[in-house]
């Protein structure tokens, strides 16, 4: 009985039910009176029950026909979404968008973007990972994310993928205003930090084994999220480097304070951040449009700091073995303590 079931018959219900009458119901959809009860009749009979009680002059929704009416409407909304969904596709609109997001990239902004690529496509589905260091690649790797916004590690797959800058991101060696660091006086000298506990980014993925950078301490707390790490900071556990847009309302406050360093003469340093996708299978429309959006929506780069070049690969990169401007000063935050050293660390 349901194979006889059609679209039209729904929202010739719907129409009834909503403007109370088979006449109004002809004047909403176009068509003469006799096509609405007619197709009103063939929808009850291929449900096999009375929809519409017809005892006085205008129908009435009979029980059963208000429990069909809300049906109907789910299933004209799910109609349309499958239309407007193969439009999309059909006009070069990926089926989903599916990112691998660097946790240190400013969320204000990506928000804002998603926020107005929802408005622009609306029916596109979005799966959003938030990652640190190698663990964003491997979301692409593993086939789960389609584009990649991420800070580069020297991998051997990289030839794998296309990239193409996007944005550098301040880092900030931060320490809280309680902290005996925050007392010293500056520029600090590098056996100055040595002596405290430096809080620093693990990989939680594999593919930066043996790789480590901005490593300065000799005590180190271990985290694999950024806003963990904040909270560590703030609480006095230690230094370390954070993105600048994450500190720097803190900094204002007062609860955290910005060391003066003496490497690079005080200048901050940037992690430069690219757009990252398989090779021969560039993002879609939406994929585009974001990118393009983002661009527009990031602030230009400092022209007083650093731009960090991709970690060289290495057994294990020594602290103290390459000059601090080719060290990759990163951090972020969440498990705490002795985790493995499995992967890339970076301070």
């Amino acid at each position: 009985m349901l194979d006889r079931l059609t679209l039209d018959q729904l929202r010739v219900l719907v129409a009834v039910a909503e403007t109370g009458s088979f006449s109004a119901a002809a004047r909403r959809l176009g068509r003469v009176q006799s096509a609405i009860s007619q197709t009103v009749q063939s929808l009850e009979s291929a449900l096999g029950i009375a929809v519409f009680e017809r005892a006085g002059k205008t129908p009435t929704l009979s029980d059963a026909g208000r429990v069909i009416l809300d049906d109907a409407r789910h299933l004209l909304r799910g109609a349309d979404t499958l239309r407007a969904r193969a439009e999309s596709i059909a006009a070069d609109v990926e089926p989903e968008l599916t990112l691998a997001i660097d946790a240190i990239f400013p969320s204000a902004i990506l928000m804002a973007s998603l926020k107005a690529l929802s408005a622009a496509h609306p029916c596109l589905p979005v799966t959003l990972y938030t990652e640190a260091l190698g663990a964003a690649e491997q979301r692409l790797r593993d086939g789960a994310a389609r584009l990649g916004i991420y800070s580069l590690i020297p991998t051997g797959g990289a030839r794998d993928f296309e990239t193409e800058f996007l944005a550098a991101i301040p880092l900030v060696p931060v320490v809280a205003a309680d902290h005996p660091l925050a007392a010293a006086p500056g520029p600090l000298a590098r056996d100055v930090l040595e002596g405290h506990v430096q809080l620093i980014l693990t990989d939680r993925s594999s593919l930066s084994a043996g790789m480590s950078g901005g490593v300065v301490s000799r005590r180190i707390w271990r985290f694999v999220d950024l806003g963990s790490r904040l909270d560590y900071l703030l609480a006095g556990f230690g230094w370390g480097n954070m993105p600048a847009h994450l500190v720097e309302p803190h900094i204002a406050a007062g609860r955290l304070k910005r060391l003066d360093l003496r490497e690079n003469n005080g200048r901050l340093v940037s992690l430069p951040v690219h757009i990252v996708h398989e090779r021969g299978r560039p993002p879609g429309r939406a994929g585009r449009w974001l990118v393009e959006d983002l661009r527009r929506r990031l602030p230009a780069a400092e022209s007083d700091t650093i731009l960090l070049p991709p970690q060289e690969t290495s057994d294990a990169v020594s602290t103290t073995s390459r000059p601090p401007q080719k060290k990759l000063d990163r951090e972020s935050a969440q498990a705490v303590s002795p985790l493995p050293r499995s992967g890339r660390e970076s301070g």
